[in-house]
């Protein structure tokens, strides 16, 4: 028979303690039921939640960055038992928080199943703080929770789409008050190996009902989203159960959900950030929840720059926040492989880093449209694809909310009144020469072994190279005026510059760059040619700029060139075979061209570095 080595009801005696600290009752053991890593900062260290139960009760922890070690080298796993040497038992008004500084993993002992039933060490104050809630209904909830959320507004607050504004007062399969609700478990530590448990959660996203068929039956199903403080997790109904709970389930409202299904979830359907999902059953109990709400979150997010949206994996799913710019208008299109008609409405998107992003929005939210421009708007679970360059696009199971009650659109808003209106912001748009910094890079050793260009087509690739040397002659041509011409001019005489494709003479040309510059990096060296808009990044002035610095002498045109050698770039390029007073070579042409990034470097190699971990 297996050992029991933890110390039971050791958690509750911690946070009676007055000054709740490990004199009170010092290195309790404890069995951990989960570790989840959470969403960092790109160069913040790892963070960890740990679920640690005492057989009695359960809590959620952090680990200080002091004790995430014993997580990244496996010895904390789920099973195992710890004794904690230092840790600090935080209370904020009901919420119970332990954060663990210094532990010791009990190896000897091994890996066991969870052992007992234990309880949210909250869950057994609920009835304390109800009491509390009902005696003071004024009082406010804490301005900010541990996990950093705000008390939830009123849903008039706030506007998301589709808005739902019913309130049921029915009450689904339910028979015990919520004053005396047992084993009330955080939604991250659901899994399908637990019975007895129910969540008290929101419910942020409910779909339309669908029809489904296949080749033996058919039917309808819906499915929610349920949040607490601990995560998310997406909840299915078919058939009856869209009969008993489509209804009584509503869009911003809390809930007691007990006895669903736990599967593993299916990630093609679901972009929840969960390993696990919950289906409705004939034996499933869901309340509404009329207590306080206990700073319960209205949303979870995580937000990505849109700069970043080059470093995302195509199909990638993600959050954004950011400020309306432009409403296109509404579209029709038909599929080609279904012959059906969607509608369709394209939104321009800005925010603080400087770029703007196309989004588009699909079906009834399309065309009941309202929001305006300047108005903020966050996006929850959008797909990032490559069509023309990097855009967004809503799926089914896609939330928006439009000016929301939340830090970052408050520093949105405070930032777009003071500077970003007038601002000018890059775009991804861009075509099959687009930049993509999200591709892996070709070292100039890379582009030879592989004989890139040496085909019949031409191949596109990126590096990250060093400009060296920038041949200073012939580093421009005299070209037309006349808008995409771009074709040389002949000089005719003084004030006459003919272009023969145009058939149009004037009176000056527009210089435009056709470059050479010699490039390396730590595999080898290479020659590119570079184009107008290229040259004029790397020289920071135009060729017009440039010629007239040549023509009036002096060491400013020298300058320039120096000035603009020895800078590092990500460049998209072309190879193609050419061929050279009867001779083939491969000509390696830049197609678009950007300073390095070392933010987005950075955060690339520590992928790269995982990779190896």
């Amino acid at each position: 028979m297996a050992v029991n080595p933890c110390t039971p009801g050791a958690l509750q005696r911690v946070f009676e303690a007055d000054i709740p600290t490990p004199d009170s009752f010092p290195n309790p053991i404890l069995q951990v039921l989960q570790v989840k890593s959470l969403a960092a900062q790109p160069g913040a260290p790892e963070r960890y939640r740990v679920v640690f139960s005492d057989t009695q009760n359960f809590i959620q922890s952090m680990l200080a960055t002091q004790a995430t070690a014993h997580v990244l080298d496996g010895s904390i796993e789920k099973g195992c038992f710890v004794r904690l040497t230092n840790y600090q038992a935080n209370k904020v008004k009901d919420k119970k928080i332990l954060i663990v500084i210094g532990l010791e993993v009990l190896t000897h002992y091994g890996k066991q199943e969870k052992i007992g039933e234990p309880v949210s060490l909250e869950a057994s104050q609920r009835p304390q703080a109800l009491d509390r809630a009902r005696a003071a209904p004024n009082e406010k909830a804490s301005a900010t929770s541990f996990y950093g959320n705000k008390p939830a507004p009123a849903p008039a607050e706030q506007r998301g789409v589709p808005a739902r504004q019913a309130q049921p007062t029915t009450t689904a399969r339910s028979s015990a008050p919520s004053t005396t609700r047992p084993n009330i478990y955080p939604i991250e530590s659901l899994s399908p190996y637990q019975n007895k448990w129910t969540i008290r959660a929101r419910v942020t996203y409910k779909s339309p009902i669908k029809l489904w068929q296949n080749s033996n039956r058919d039917g309808r199903l819906f499915n929610v989203t349920f949040l607490d403080e601990s995560g998310e997790i997406r909840a299915t109904g078919f058939n009856e159960q869209v009969d008993s709970f489509y209804e009584v389930l509503q869009e911003g409202q809390i809930y007691y959900v007990s006895n669903c299904k736990v599967n593993f979830a299916k990630k093609q359907f679901s972009n929840i950030n969960n390993d696990y999902e919950l289906a409705f059953e004939r034996s499933t109990e869901i309340e509404k929840c009329n207590d306080a709400d206990d700073g319960l979150p209205m949303a979870r997010y995580n937000f990505v720059q849109l700069s970043e949206l080059e470093s995302i994996q195509n199909e990638g799913i993600i959050d954004v926040i950011g400020v309306i710019k432009e409403v296109g208008d509404v579209a029709s299109i038909q599929s080609k492989t279904t012959q059906k008609s969607y509608t369709k409405r394209d939104v321009t998107l800005v925010d603080k880093s400087g770029y703007s992003a196309r989004i588009t929005i699909w079906g009834n939210t399309a065309e009941n449209w309202e929001t305006q421009p300047d108005e903020i708007v966050a996006f929850k679970g959008v797909k990032v694809s490559d069509f023309n360059g990097r855009s967004l696009g809503m799926l089914h199971s896609s939330g928006m909310t439009v000016n929301p009650d939340i830090d970052e659109s408050h520093a949105l808003r405070g930032w777009y009144d003071g500077q970003g209106r007038g601002e000018t912001f890059q775009s991804h748009y861009a075509g099959s020469s687009a930049l993509r910094t999200n591709e892996p890079y070709k070292t100039l050793a890379q582009i030879r072994d592989e004989n890139l260009g040496m085909g019949e087509e031409a191949d596109i690739f990126t590096t990250k190279t060093t400009i060296v040397y920038i041949k200073n002659e012939n580093f421009s041509y005299p070209a037309c005026l006349t808008p995409k011409c771009n074709k040389k001019v002949t000089e005719l005489s003084e004030g006459q510059w003919k272009c023969e494709k145009c058939d149009i003479t004037h009176p000056k040309p527009q210089h435009r760059y056709i470059m050479t510059i010699s490039c390396s990096d730590a595999f080898g060296l290479a020659w590119f040619s570079c184009f107008d808009d290229v040259g004029t990044m790397i020289m920071g002035m135009t060729a017009d700029e440039l010629v007239e610095l040549n023509q009036s002498g002096g060491p400013a045109f020298a300058d320039a060139f120096s000035q603009a050698n020895c800078k590092t770039y990500v460049f998209r390029c072309r190879a193609k075979m050419d061929v050279f007073q009867d001779q083939q070579r491969v000509r390696y042409q830049v197609l678009n061209a950007a300073p390095v990034n070392f933010a987005l470097e950075a955060h690339k190699l520590i992928g790269q570095i995982k990779l190896y971990s």
